[in-house]
């Protein structure tokens, strides 16, 4: 079995408690429309939405997790239209949209499966939610292209890259997360003091 982090319930589907449960849509909010406008401008189109999904999944409960993955996206789309330069043309916004929905899906997915998991280790919680939310974006990205076209970019090596960027991204949302949990249990201990 995988070694839990302290963090986590077994109580509900939130795993990751870095802030009071009344700031945690707030942090999640700040984390992840921060790692998105710092990924947008590094990679551009190539956003880990999923890692984002499973932190967001892991963290608050499904509708707040939908509208905090919805605002990522909403960053990542100002970025590229206002900053990169994406062209302004019916087939960018479309696949624009279809990136919403695969980042909303992998969200959902995550949800869906930190819940079926729910006793199960942490780290392999969260590695299956990742793959899960992975799985969930890439297919419906996939399921536009034959009316938006780009099936040619869905090869094992460019999957398994954007895969790999997913995990990093996944690895250094959570543990920004227990660092903001430590932080505020030392915080916490100090004012008790």
């Amino acid at each position: 079995m995988a070694r839990n982090i302290p963090s986590l319930s077994h109580r509900n589907s939130a795993r990751l408690r870095p802030v009071e449960p009344r700031f945690a849509p707030l942090f999640c909010f700040a984390l992840l429309t921060l790692s998105c406008a710092l990924a947008s401008f590094a990679f551009a189109c190539a956003t880990p939405f999923a890692a984002f999904a499973v932190i967001a999944a892991a963290t608050l409960p499904l509708p707040s997790a939908l509208l905090v993955t919805a605002a990522a996206w909403l960053v990542n789309q100002a970025i590229g239209f206002g900053f990169l330069h994406y062209p302004v043309d019916a087939s960018t916004i479309a696949w624009g949209f279809v990136i919403g929905a695969a980042a909303l899906a992998a969200t959902a997915v995550a949800v869906a499966v930190l819940r079926a998991t729910e006793r199960s280790g942490t780290v392999a919680v969260l590695a299956a939610a990742l793959i899960g939310a992975y799985a969930a974006y890439e297919l419906v990205l996939f399921s536009a292209t034959p009316f938006l076209g780009g099936a040619e970019d869905f090869t094992v090596a460019i999957v398994g890259r954007l895969g790999l960027l997913c995990v990093a991204w996944a690895i250094g949302l959570v543990a920004a997360c227990e660092i903001a949990r430590l932080f505020n249990s030392i915080l916490g201990r100090q004012a008790v003091s």
